[in-house]
């Protein structure tokens, strides 16, 4: 497994938030993990990255333990974590919110092909590459927040709620770009409230309530669930 977590509970303070949750993805995987606002889906994408370090339990990345790494260490590995509501740096322009995601990279004249290959992911971006960040809209802000997640060259990438507060045409560009993502073998894991679309792209899929993963199954097994379907899918 590319990324394992097994038992993970947290607690902010006295409040517990999550309770042994447990997960794999596997190379070349789209994960998502669904549930309703507070069920711990963010809390849980934050303990992978080390933003929050879980109260107990253990997360593997390629079989090795990463539960006590800080959050710069955890991102060095190839761990690139899109958090929710972007995050970007305003002031700063497209161009220069991209080169701050390979920062880290020595291969230069891969980092040139790789702008290539996200300016065809995201013509929008190229348009908007001198363009501050700030002044973008909320749905090329997303597209620049992958992007940025992208030109790192992860070896996996962690998608929280990528299609926030987006218009429907935009959330059609954002899933359409996770599949083509996906299609490089570059695992994803994603969470989502909106189930349909990412259980429809999705490998394996978890359902989290209060904390806790109630239902696991591949992304079809659970669009065909009854308590999904109802719970989660409108039907």
């Amino acid at each position: 497994m590319i990324l394992s977590a097994k038992n993970i509970h947290f607690s902010y303070g006295a409040v517990s938030t999550l309770h042994g949750v447990s997960f794999d993805v596997g190379a070349g995987d789209v994960v998502a993990l669904i549930g309703a606002n507070g069920a711990g889906k963010t809390t849980t994408m934050r303990c992978i990255s080390g933003i929050l370090r879980p109260t107990s339990g253990e997360i593997f990345f390629k079989g090795e333990p990463i539960t006590q790494l800080a959050a710069h260490k955890i991102a060095r590995l190839g761990i690139a974590h899109v958090l929710e509501g972007r995050h970007l740096f305003r002031h700063l322009t497209v161009r220069e919110n991209l080169d701050m995601g390979a920062y880290h990279r020595t291969d230069r004249n891969a980092v040139v092909a790789d702008l290539d290959w996200i300016y065809t992911l995201f013509p929008r971006i190229k348009e908007r590459v001198n363009q501050t960040a700030g002044t973008l809209s909320g749905g090329e802000q997303q597209m620049v927040a992958i992007a940025r997640a992208l030109i790192s060259k992860p070896a996996i990438l962690l998608l929280d709620e990528p299609s926030m507060g987006l218009a429907p045409r935009i959330v059609d560009t954002i899933f359409e770009v996770i599949v083509d993502v996906a299609r490089t073998g570059l695992p994803i894991f994603l969470v989502e409230q909106n189930a349909n679309r990412s259980l429809a792209i999705a490998d394996r899929a978890y359902v989290l309530e209060l904390g806790r993963v109630v239902l696991a199954g591949t992304g079809s097994e659970l669009i065909d669930n009854e308590r999904v379907r109802h719970s989660y899918l409108g039907a």
